[in-house]
């Protein structure tokens, strides 16, 4: 869906990838050339949906059925699509998003075994049918991603690394699937030369 006179990117990957790092570079690169851009993050980002993130991944709470956490992640996009993304991408902002559709067709179809197709009709309900200009994929070995999470982790990452590798792989299978607006950048690459592939796209996309 073509709503917007403002640009839609997405960041997407497995717990520790380093995603979070580049959208916060991102951000101050691109307002700094003038490119008025905002910054929202996934699940989360307005009073409704933080709510809904307390819930979500809140440690204790481990008798959340896959059905529930899906439905849960997607109503907390619905009100993010509906009170900031749409109206700043209407108003010509350029939104930056540390998650969106993408991550639940990976946790929650991949790693949960959910129907992928169904949750990309709840997905188009959810988000009005909006899609990504650019989605960026950090790709890294669970097992890296790993060693780097220092803090105590939420109820979605102590699923562990095999959740994780399922989450990955069908990340690449999306790349795939929705290869126009997928790229993949290698997570292993330094901050820099992760950064310096993004922008690089971008320009070539004549984002930037």
């Amino acid at each position: 869906m073509s709503i917007s006179k403002g640009n839609f990117i997405t960041f997407e990957g497995i717990d520790g990838c380093g995603k979070s790092t580049q959208v916060k570079k991102l951000l101050e690169t691109m307002n700094s050339v003038g490119k008025k851009t905002i910054l929202v993050r996934e699940p989360g980002g307005t009073t409704i949906s933080e709510e809904i993130r307390e819930i979500l991944l809140h440690r204790h709470l481990s008798n959340i059925s896959d059905r529930t956490e899906a439905l849960l992640m997607t109503g907390s996009r619905a009100q993010l699509t509906y009170e900031l993304i749409m109206p700043n991408l209407i108003n010509g902002k350029n939104i930056i998003a540390d998650r969106f559709s993408d991550s639940t067709l990976a946790y929650q179809g991949g790693g949960r075994k959910l129907d992928i197709d169904w949750l990309i009709n709840l997905n188009h309900f959810a988000t009005y049918e909006l899609e990504p200009d650019v989605t960026f994929l950090v790709d890294i070995l669970p097992e890296e991603a790993s060693k780097r999470k220092s803090r105590e982790k939420d109820r979605i990452e102590r699923a562990g690394i095999e959740l994780q590798t399922l989450v990955r792989n069908t990340y690449l299978e999306l790349s795939i699937r929705f290869k126009e607006r997928f790229v993949v950048v290698d997570g292993h690459e330094t901050i820099e030369n992760i950064h310096n592939a993004i922008i690089n796209e971008l320009k070539r996309r004549q984002i930037l």
